[in-house]
């Protein structure tokens, strides 16, 4: 045996020295280590473009006035602070605010989740004459600006009434503005924000499970809705989950309805559109050495920054905690390719 290997060594290193010469052998090294790089450039890029604006805003929300105007000071500030955020803290009045958006998100986020997984499954198990094209006109609610339904959408809650009943009872229409009732009812009724992405979402989801399984609890007695509950609803957890972060976080972000609808309470995104003037006019009602700071193009940039990143803040805890079960659902709702 020990004969054999050491006969059997200069073979071995024959060939390896041929495949050592071989151009195809160098190719396919070089191709490997070319897609490595591509590979890392692209990643080290997209994270780089996320991730830089945030940097930047922790970056200055951090620094003091004699940090601005000195130039070598870039991204380390060499006097930490937290001035910049006592001030936005007060002058949004940041609790309020936080507790509204919260409150709405998760409103508008429960209502969505609930309609548009029954959308979902309906239009993913139910077939009826015109079943596809009022699917076709659920994808086309996507596609459609929100801008050209605007002035309808404001005169509709603006006189709110349901058969002439609203009118008839309380002699006039409803007015719902500056109540949080045209979201809460556009969510309920599958016109929120982004809700034909999240039927499709379902939908795509749903086609996915084998029949077998409902039919297999029709056999043992189960009916249409109980079969839905015990047995296609837990396994819709995943696309639940993903349906119900990207609710919140829009819901959260979104500015065009929320300066639409409101004036008053003021919400995180609508507080963001007019966080320049409200931290003007706080800082002119502090007297006159607080006014002249407004002067200061860089002194409101980083109130600004700080505004803003007070805005993201509640998302990114919110997004470190769910991080894994966001990324499991994903994975097996099918949104991955």
């Amino acid at each position: 045996m020990k004969t054999e290997t050491v006969a059997g060594q200069p073979s071995v290193k024959k060939e390896w020295l041929q495949r050592l010469g071989s151009t195809a052998y160098w190719f396919e090294g070089i191709k490997k280590w070319a897609w490595i790089l591509v590979r890392f450039v692209l990643i080290f890029g997209i994270s780089f473009v996320i991730l830089y604006p945030i940097l930047l805003k922790i970056s200055i929300s951090f620094k003091s006035m004699s940090d601005l105007y000195d130039p070598t000071v870039i991204w380390i500030p060499r006097t930490f602070t937290l001035e910049n955020f006592k001030l936005v803290f007060t002058a949004m009045n940041y609790p309020s605010v936080l507790m509204n958006t919260l409150w709405l998100s998760s409103a508008v986020m429960l209502l969505q989740t609930i309609t548009c997984v029954l959308a979902g499954y309906g239009f993913a198990r139910i077939r009826f004459k015109g079943s596809g094209l009022l699917f076709a006109a659920v994808i086309f609610t996507i596609l459609v600006p929100t801008q050209t339904i605007m002035i309808p959408l404001y005169l509709n809650f603006k006189n709110f009434d349901v058969l002439g009943l609203i009118e008839l009872f309380r002699g006039s229409p409803a007015n719902l503005i500056n109540t949080y009732w045209p979201f809460l009812i556009s969510a309920a009724l599958g016109m929120g924000v982004k809700t034909g992405l999240y039927v499709y979402i379902f939908r795509q989801f749903f086609r996915g499970i084998p029949r077998e399984i409902e039919e297999a609890a029709y056999v043992d007695g189960a009916g249409y809705f109980r079969t839905f509950g015990r047995i296609i609803l837990p396994n819709a957890i995943p696309s639940m989950i993903t349906v119900m972060l990207f609710s919140f976080v829009w819901q959260w972000n979104d500015s065009f309805f929320t300066n639409m609808y409101l004036n008053e309470p003021k919400v995180m995104s609508s507080m963001m559109s007019s966080s320049g003037f409200t931290i003007a006019t706080y800082l002119t009602g502090g007297g006159q050495a607080a006014a002249s700071y407004t002067q200061d193009p860089f002194f409101m940039s980083m109130m600004m920054n700080t505004s803003v990143l007070m805005a993201i803040l509640p998302l990114i805890i919110i997004y470190l905690f769910v991080q894994r079960h966001f990324v499991e659902s994903v994975e097996r709702s099918g949104l991955v390719g």
